[in-house]
């Protein structure tokens, strides 16, 4: 807070921080999430003997390939802040081409899955936080540190919310993570200082309004946010149009602020967290929207697809009930979502 001088500005509603350098083109081949074996998922025996409960309580459906032509959205984490909860917190990467470009929230256990998805961090050109509560951010560090084992050249774009009086402003947390001494982990400051082979660029998005918000755009890519409620903690739904596709993440949010129908508006993928029941009340409902919430707000913006996602026990087990407090307002197509799933528009 009292290093304005050297903070990068906050952006603003009416402002933008447009990226002229273009990505070094990368051509790979990527296996497939479902031929990768992961300790933290069910094993393929017991997925297959309970295929047809999963399908009764509709949960059942196969994920798209990741690998393919165009636009995909790849799950890396579809759980909250629970060790026992068998998944990665909250992380998103978009996919063109199989080529990771975006990636949105870094929760804890997301760089296990990354690895798994045979995405390259070289390829990213920008890392969205909606907010940086652990379970959406622990996981940044343990990145940046990977990234020196790769060829990564160009600079990557953090962006994320301004400061309040309870959270830091993204460039803060960035700084406090990877920044020189007293820093968490200060051998990690050549990062953000320019001594390697990239730099870190982080950027502060302003909360204070209620409006959209145009970020970023670059290569193909336009990157939009809107600040949402999420309690006392400072939250940004973020819009990133991509080629011919938009994909909407909602963040975690109740639903105060009324704001995603705007930003989610006609987008071919709306990515919800589904982290409480109807019945919430008090803290859990001042900081994350139910079913119904989630459904009224896809009917309202006209989303092609619903992809619910951080996944908590006190959801988990209750699809059913999900889907239909969500079908009797929005009726396009719902999917739960697992780690490593993959979904294209």
């Amino acid at each position: 807070m009292n290093d304005v001088l050297r903070r990068p500005p906050t952006i603003a509603r009416k402002g933008g921080d447009p990226v002229r350098d273009a990505v070094r083109p990368v051509v790979e081949h990527h296996e497939t999430a479902r031929d990768r074996a992961s300790p933290l998922r069910p094993v393929r025996l017991f997925r297959f003997a309970i295929v047809s409960v999963l399908l009764m309580t509709g949960t059942g459906r196969a994920a798209d390939d990741c690998s393919g032509e165009g636009v995909t959205l790849q799950v890396l984490g579809s759980g909250g802040p629970e060790v026992y909860s068998g998944r990665a917190a909250a992380s998103y990467i978009i996919r063109v081409g199989g080529e990771a470009r975006v990636m949105v929230d870094a929760g804890p256990g997301s760089g296990f899955r990354f690895g798994q998805s045979g995405a390259k961090f070289d390829t990213i050109r920008a890392l969205l936080f909606t907010h940086l509560h652990v379970d959406h951010s622990a996981d940044f560090p343990f990145y940046i540190k990977s990234s020196f084992f790769s060829p990564r050249t160009d600079r990557l774009f953090v962006y994320g919310p301004a400061a309040n009086r309870l959270m830091p402003a993204t460039t803060e947390f960035v700084t406090a993570s990877i920044g020189p001494a007293p820093s968490v982990y200060p051998y990690l400051s050549d990062y953000l200082e320019g001594g390697e082979s990239y730099r870190v660029v982080p950027a502060d998005v302003d909360i204070a309004g209620r409006e959209l918000i145009s970020v970023a755009e670059f290569d193909e890519i336009r990157l939009s946010a809107i600040p949402v409620h999420h309690g006392p903690v400072p939250a940004l739904a973020w819009r990133v149009d991509i080629e011919d596709a938009s994909i909407v993440f909602s963040g975690d949010m109740n639903g105060d602020y009324r704001t995603l129908p705007e930003l989610a508006k006609g987008a071919d993928i709306l990515v919800a967290h589904n982290a409480v029941p109807e019945e919430a009340t008090g803290v859990a409902r001042n900081l994350h929207m139910p079913p119904s919430v989630i459904g009224d707000i896809a009917r309202q913006a006209r989303v092609g697809k619903l992809v619910l996602s951080h996944r908590m026990h006190r959801t988990l087990g209750r699809e059913p009930e999900t889907r239909e407090l969500i079908a009797e307002r929005y009726k396009g197509p719902v999917v739960f979502a697992e780690d490593l799933d993959c979904f294209n528009p």
